[in-house]
């Protein structure tokens, strides 16, 4: 099989393409062979010996198993890793070609795809010290844009994205400081997440400011990017800036989606671009969401702390040690970046962190408020000459909107939002507080499968099929039959727990329905009837894990959470009732749910008045 009849491939086709034996793991060093190392979005490229070791790995994990791509959710799916990131037998160079020593053990997260089936097929160039949002800083050569070599690709993740847009693989892996996973992503028509600070492990990851690195995942759709993402959020006690997630943010945004956009945007005189963000926001309107501009002046001072001011010093921390030894093995615009670091003292970096935390907690009550900010992803791009005239001044502007998310502690999603009049990608990001990454990817899939745009430049356009994502492991689904329904007097107490509405749907034919006598607000019992049951009209929520039990806590006597059986076998949590409150309780189960009986009741009241 060539490249080309693979390029473009979602996660999903390379699931099938094994499933239906129409490709073999082993023809992953054929493909490998057809890529080419003088293409500088490669720093490294697996050797066959690489690939096989790890197809063999794969093997010995379970080699009794018939069907291997069933039991691992990425067997044999190529991935490529951005070269700052350590891959076992592979020389971690971070673009310096003074670092020569391979990685005696995977990153944590490289660990995890491969026990996940994925295969390494190469290592990717970067903005040397991931210092940079252009993909022009690297000994190794600059990474072109897909759509018009003339221009930057964007960085420093930038051969990461290059070669997911060219469809070699379904996705790869870059790193997001400063929107190093955003930028390339805007600028090459894929997505780019950027998971909340500590989601991911950077166990194995060769810093750039160690404190707010997070690693991103780029894909050709957000479908496959969450996927993975799932696959890797991780708590790992070696990375002392991992977290746990707390299971108390929603799982998708609010029915009545509300974004904030900045009160005043900059985009340096673009007017495509400027046009481009025009049209992304009408088409928001389109899904009737509510955009509010706000003061951006909180943001804006936060994101100049991360190069113009001590923040810088972390970098400077990070290859200290190199600098001292050899100069020279910097790239200038890199070395005069993070030779700044020197001019700050503690003090400087104490009154620099009070400062963040401050803007921080103004932007994070600022965003409370909405489901999302949007933004455009880079408010401009240059071509490729323009930036070696300018790199500083250029590269600044393309993290306008990007550098005070990690500082701020939020999380991010770039998403592919069309063509300017000159042909080159525009992106928007979307920003949301830290672990909403569920509904920031909920939305995200709704999106992009509304614009329906090529994937990357492969020409290969979104294929509609049935979800491949696992039930979240952050929320409990939870049935609603009465008083908390949507429009209903209780509904308030799953709002206020950021509880989200997902399906309306049928219990089993295995149910009655009771309207309890002397209760306030009125309500029903559900009971299962094996005998004489019927199906009853039920609300699908989701609620965040952290917060059911303060809802349980609510709930009084005669009811209480149990287990309930939905029309298609499914089960979930959801309210049932005790049998001895059945005693003098109406049957109602004829009308097949509460809002068809209240209606009823409403309409006997209208005419009684009468």
């Amino acid at each position: 099989m060539l490249l080309n009849d693979v390029c473009g491939w979602t996660i999903h086709d390379w699931q099938l393409a094994y499933q239906r034996g129409e490709f073999s793991i082993e023809q992953l060093i054929d493909l490998v062979k057809n890529l080419d190392i003088q293409d500088n979005a490669w720093i490294t490229l697996a050797t066959t010996e690489q690939i096989r070791e790890q197809i063999s790995n794969l093997q010995q994990l379970n080699p009794h198993t018939a069907n291997p791509y069933q039991q691992y959710p990425l067997y044999g799916i190529p991935f490529a890793v951005k070269d700052n990131i350590d891959v076992e037998g592979f020389i971690t160079t971070a673009a310096c070609n003074a670092l020569t020593l391979p990685a005696t053990q995977d990153a944590e997260l490289v660990k995890l795809l491969k026990q996940a089936g994925a295969i390494v097929i190469g290592k990717t160039n970067l903005d040397q010290f991931a210092t940079g949002l252009v993909g022009t800083r690297s000994p190794y050569g600059i990474v072109e844009n897909v759509f018009n070599p003339k221009y930057v690709s964007g960085g420093s993740s930038s051969g990461s994205a290059s070669v997911v847009a060219r469809g070699f693989v379904p996705f790869s892996l870059g790193t997001d400081t400063a929107g190093s996973g955003r930028v390339p992503a805007g600028f090459n028509n894929i997505v780019g997440l950027k998971p909340t600070k500590g989601r991911f492990s950077n166990f194995g990851l060769f810093p750039a400011c160690k404190s707010i690195d997070c690693i991103s995942i780029f894909a050709l759709t957000v479908e496959d990017a969450e996927y993975v993402a799932n696959l890797l959020e991780k708590y790992d006690a070696r990375d002392g800036y991992s977290r746990k997630n707390p299971k108390t943010a929603p799982a998708r945004f609010s029915s009545k989606l509300n974004f904030a956009i900045p009160q005043v945007l900059n985009f340096w005189g673009d007017q495509q671009s400027e046009h481009a963000f025009k049209q992304a926001i009408q088409l928001l309107t389109s899904f009737q969401a509510h955009i509010t501009e706000i003061d951006f002046s909180a943001f804006e001072k936060l994101a100049a702390q991360l190069y113009q001011g001590p923040w810088v010093a972390e970098r400077t921390a990070a290859v200290d040690d190199l600098i001292h030894q050899n100069q020279k093995a910097f790239d200038p615009t890199v070395l005069e970046i993070i030779k700044q670091g020197y001019q700050f003292t503690a003090i400087d970096a104490y009154n620099a962190e009070y400062l963040k935390q401050n803007l921080a907690r103004t932007i994070q009550e600022t965003l409370a408020n909405f489901d999302a900010l949007i933004v455009p992803t880079s408010p401009t791009i240059y071509t490729i000459e323009e930036v070696k005239l300018e790199p500083i001044k250029l590269n600044s502007q393309f993290g306008t909107y990007t550098n005070f998310t990690n500082l701020a502690d939020l999380s991010a999603l770039a998403l592919p939002a069309g063509f300017r009049a000159d042909g080159l990608p525009f992106g928007i990001t979307l920003i949301a507080p830290a672990w909403h990454d569920a509904a920031l990817a909920h939305f995200g899939k709704i999106w992009q499968n509304h614009l329906n745009l090529s994937l990357g430049a492969t020409g290969q356009n979104l294929k509609p099929h049935q979800s491949i994502l696992a039930p979240s492991n952050h929320h409990i689904r939870l049935a609603v039959v009465g008083a908390h329904l949507t429009g209903m007097p209780l509904n308030f107490q799953l709002l206020t727990r950021d509880a989200v509405h997902i399906e309306t749907t049928r219990t089993a034919h295995k149910y009655s329905l009771y309207e309890l006598q002397g209760v306030i607000p009125p309500k029903p019992g559900l009971v299962r009837n094996e005998s004489d049951g019927q199906a009853i009209v039920v609300e699908l929520w989701d609620i965040p894990t952290a917060r059911f039990g303060e809802f349980v806590a609510e709930i009084p006597a005669p009811l209480g959470i149990g287990n309930i059986e939905l029309k298609d076998g499914r089960w979930v949590k959801g309210f049932i009732c005790e049998s001895y409150a059945l005693t003098n309780a109406k049957n109602i189960s004829h009308f097949g749910g509460w809002y068809v009986y209240q209606q009823q009741q409403n309409n006997q009241t209208k005419v009684t008045s009468y």
